[in-house]
């Protein structure tokens, strides 16, 4: 907070020499993707704020951040209110805000490297309103005033190996060629880091959580690829692993490389969800026409292969030892009164590490006692940090990426014993997941058309969740894998066999507690007799005991209870062989029937 007024102040500096009304700092990176390196955290070098999502609109005689309802809170203690106005997203969208502050002839900078060509449209359609402009020639401002920005990752690169891959990466390029070809586009734009991990059959570090090299590439229609990364990422095992089809280039010839795409006069397929403006912008300068579609990756991608589910089921088994052991560490230190937030959350990494296969978190771990765990997105600082008392629910929702496998659980327990109020709403939660854990469909059915199976024991007591009810989840990729999806939000894309997604129904009581249950799931075939349609079901894939203090069997069916017990009986099959001594006789009472 106490550089926040002199960076403000500078960045207004060169918007006065420029004659710009203001500046848009969104917490994207050229790759739009959920988490990015030090060098493009230039939303927290400029506010504070540290979340994984928000938007900062910078004008000349005011500032705002926008973030969404996860992030609220976080904000608000993070950003210096006094020079930077918190607006909830719920509340008002930038587009709005800004039409409230800026004038007919005021122009808005942006970089067009971190804003998404839907994105950019929908400011420009707002702006013309009140006969404001975009200006987008500007560079990054930021960058302008940034003196020891961290220089970008040059991480190497990781093969990933065939016997987790399970397709070899001409097999997927000859697919993405026959999409490009059906669809009569000459190449696709690839932006985003974890389509090319998968493509390339490659993996890196260059941001935390999620195993990808920073890079761009184009695929073309006969199955060639230019792939632009930096050259002190490549080693001479890479190079090897990588075919004569595909070209490493320089990230400075990227733009070029476009031009050169313009200069033919192709059609090139761009996402407009999830490339940057630029890319576009740059296309449609050099005379390419741009077709607006997906990014081809994306669902063969989000669809399995028997190789990767194999590693999925192993890294699953290899996990669930893990929480179960940590599980029993919280049933044995919590009454004890000595466990924190903080203290969880390092104690549940340190289980995962003693596998010697963790290769990192998926994502942060989600650790919160009592009225922290309401917070949906809650993550513990040394100032929030609180001991876990007792009577009070304690919800740890975490996950790891292990070379086979990403894993992403959350479990909610009890220190001591639970008011009524608590087991009624668990046992709700519990209904709900037990719901779309045993759903059937037919082929064709979308996430969108399962979400009401998840909240309806909450509706029937006049509750809900605001939060979907589960997203995809990749192969030693990222823990947030779209296009897949379980939520209100309208989603078009059918579940197939093979793809992974959470399912995590949850309840929070502001001020009180939150309660959530998730456990990852794949798509797979239903046979069942008589059937006059193609059916799908899910296989459940993470094991770990649920709280079966918080349990209350009055409000379970027949067919619940027995799926509880049916379920706690595979994970003693799975996880007994792993556990020794006190885990391993916790383990087992924890799985009694119900």
């Amino acid at each position: 907070m106490a550089s926040t007024g002199d960076r403000l102040a500078r960045l207004r500096g060169v918007l006065e020499q420029r004659g710009l009304a203001g500046f848009l700092v969104p917490r994207a990176d050229e790759h739009q993707g959920e988490y990015v390196p030090p060098s493009a955290e230039r939303l927290t070098h400029m506010t504070g704020f540290s979340g994984s999502a928000g938007i900062a609109a910078v004008l000349r005689d005011r500032a705002a951040i926008f973030v969404d309802g996860r992030y609220t809170l976080q904000a608000a203690d993070q950003v210096d209110t006094g020079l930077i106005e918190v607006v909830p997203l719920a509340e008002k969208a930038p587009d709005a805000w800004l039409c409230e502050h800026l004038s007919e002839g005021d122009r808005l900078a942006l970089d067009p490297w971190l804003h998404t060509r839907a994105g950019v449209q929908r400011l420009e359609k707002a702006l013309r309103k009140i006969g404001a402009e975009l200006a987008i020639d500007q560079g990054n401002l930021v960058d302008r005033i940034w003196d020891d920005r961290p220089a970008p990752p040059e991480n190497p690169v990781e093969i990933h190996p065939l016997d987790l891959a399970g397709r070899a990466s001409a097999e997927k390029r000859t697919e993405v060629a026959e999409q490009l070809t059906k669809a009569k586009v000459r190449a696709a734009v690839l932006s985003l880091p974890d389509s090319i991990a998968w493509l390339l059959n490659i993996r890196g570090s260059d941001i935390p959580n999620t195993p990808v090299v920073l890079s761009f590439a184009i695929v073309f229609d006969d199955g060639k690829v230019e792939w632009f990364v930096h050259p002190a990422k490549m080693t001479d095992a890479v190079r090897g692993w990588l075919d004569a089809d595909v070209a490493i280039k320089d990230p400075g010839l990227f733009e070029s490389a476009l031009r050169s795409l313009g200069n033919e006069g192709a059609s090139v397929r761009v996402d407009p969800a999830t490339a940057p403006y630029a890319v576009s912008r740059i296309l449609e300068g050099g005379g390419a026409t741009v077709e607006e579609g997906p990014d081809p990756c994306l669902l063969p991608k989000a669809t399995k292969n028997e190789a990767e589910l194999a590693g999925s089921r192993a890294a699953h088994a290899r996990d669930g030892a893990a929480v179960a052991r940590f599980l029993h560490w919280l049933d044995e230190e919590g009454p004890k009164g000595g466990v924190t937030e903080t203290s969880a959350a390092d104690r549940l990494e340190g289980f995962r590490r003693e596998t010697n296969q963790l290769k990192d978190l998926s994502f942060d771990t989600i650790s919160g006692t009592g009225p922290n765990g309401a917070i949906v997105h809650y993550r513990v600082t040394p100032e929030s940090d609180r001991a876990w008392g007792g009577g009070e629910l304690y919800l740890v929702d975490s996950g790891a990426q292990y070379r086979d496998g990403t894993t992403d659980i959350t479990r909610t327990v009890i220190n001591g014993t639970p008011t009524d109020e608590m087991r009624d709403r668990y046992t709700r939660v519990l209904k709900g997941h037990i719901a779309i854990a045993t759903a059937v469909f037919p082929e064709g059915t979308t996430g969108t058309q399962l979400d009401t199976l998840a909240r309806l024991a909450l509706w029937q007591a006049g509750l809900d969740f605001e939060h979907g009810t589960g997203h995809g989840v990749g192969s030693y990729l990222s823990v947030h894998e779209g296009p897949q999806g379980i939520s209100k939000r309208p989603n078009g894309i059918a579940l197939k066999p093979g793809m992974i997604l959470s399912n995590e129904p949850g309840y929070y009581k502001r001020g009180g507690y939150g309660i959530r249950i998730e456990n990852l799931v794949v798509v797979e075939p239903r046979e069942i007799p008589g059937a006059e349609k193609t059916m799908l079901g899910f296989e459940t894939l993470t094991f770990a005991p649920f709280d079966r203090r918080l349990i209350d069997p009055a409000l379970l069916t027949g067919d619940e209870r027995s799926w509880i017990d049916a379920y706690h009986a595979m994970v003693w099959e799975k996880l007994e062989g792993s556990l020794a001594g006190g885990a391993r006789t916790w383990l087992a009472e924890a799985v009694r029937p119900i």
